[in-house]
């Protein structure tokens, strides 16, 4: 049974109460062209989606984007930040905390609408602050049509990856979109889900029978696996990483590019592996032509204060997957716009 409680608008009711400002549209448009070139190879650029497991609260995010920005000044010849504002994450049970998109504060009930509106607010601000754009994962394909105009970089994550509305909905996005592994580790799906987002598509999506050109800019996020018995398998390592060039050389697929996760079962959630993890990978980029070529970047989860918190009492602390602090993450972005 399912109880109506609100009617949500549909978005361009939303868009037109809420719109991007014009001077913020044309920074948005600046920083669509910087991450699909790197995404292309076009200016040897590596790509840093950096920021928070779950953007829980509009205050510290912001903080931290205004700090991304600063720091994005000084590697932006090497290197191109990209802010992750994640606001549909929940906790990885499904019970708990819902993401912004749904449960706009952590301490309340679900409340969809104004979720809409923080959220919507949330980026606005966040490009204001500091300049960048930023990414979001695709959990609900339904709900991307409400803030698809603010981002520059969407996610799709593992356990989404083999969903068939996710792959058509990718399609039809006009900005890079990065497909994550699946949770059991299969290449194989993860570059037919690259595939079906470059490929033209027909399908229903929210009453409407639409129709896509492809996405010439998806591309592989390898996050690593889990196996049947619940233990990590990392896939960020140098023999994993050709096997997926020699896929993407196989599949004639356009604009081939890997994005490492350095987090989730890569790091088995330990957090601070992540530096160890991009170092090795960065090390693998000078030591072979065609990993470097094809290894565009990283996914990095990062926040104020380093670890997490189970409620939401540290400003500025993940209420979600743990993550490095702030220190140890400009250390780690300058070392890799040193080694890029």
């Amino acid at each position: 049974m399912f109880e109506k409680q609100i009617k949500i608008p549909d978005p361009e009711e939303i868009l037109d109460k809420m719109p991007l400002p014009a001077e913020l549209k044309k920074i948005k448009a600046e920083r669509d062209k910087l991450i699909s070139d790197a995404i292309r190879g076009t200016d040897g650029k590596m790509i840093i989606i950096v920021g928070p497991c779950s953007a829980h609260e509009a205050l510290p995010v912001l903080e931290y984007v205004e700090r991304l920005g600063r720091l994005n000044e000084k590697v932006k010849d090497k290197l191109v930040l990209v802010p992750r504002i994640y606001t549909n994450k929940p906790r990885t049970k499904g019970v708990g905390y819902k993401g912004m998109f749904s449960q706009p504060d952590p301490s309340k009930s679900e409340d969809i609408l104004k979720g809409i509106y923080a959220i919507r607010s949330l980026n606005i601000k966040a490009i204001e602050a500091s300049g960048l754009s930023s990414a979001d994962e695709m959990l609900y394909p339904a709900n991307i049509h409400y803030v698809d105009d603010l981002l520059s970089y969407i996610a799709v994550g593992a356990r989404s990856s083999e969903n068939q509305l996710h792959r058509l909905v990718a399609s039809g996005i006009e900005v890079p979109v990065g497909i994550k592994n699946p949770m059991s580790g299969s290449l194989l799906v993860m570059l037919n889900s690259v595939y079906a987002a470059q490929s033209g598509q027909v399908f229903k999506l929210n009453g409407w029978q639409v129709k896509t050109d492809g996405n010439e800019l998806a591309h592989a996020i390898l996050r690593g696996a889990v196996d049947s018995y619940g233990n990590d398998i990392p896939n960020f390592h140098y023999e994993t990483v050709m096997q997926v060039i020699e896929g993407y050389a196989k599949s004639g697929l356009k604009n081939p590019a890997i994005i490492i996760d350095a987090n989730h079962s890569n790091s088995g959630k330990k957090f601070k592996q992540q530096i160890r993890i991009c170092e090795e990978v960065m090390q693998n980029r000078l030591y072979d032509k065609d990993f470097k070529r094809y290894v565009k970047g990283f996914m990095i989860e990062s926040f104020l204060e380093e670890g997490n918190q189970p409620d939401d009492k540290v400003y500025g602390k993940s209420i979600t997957d743990p993550c490095l602090g702030w220190c140890d993450t400009e250390r780690l972005i300058l070392d890799i716009a040193d080694k890029v």
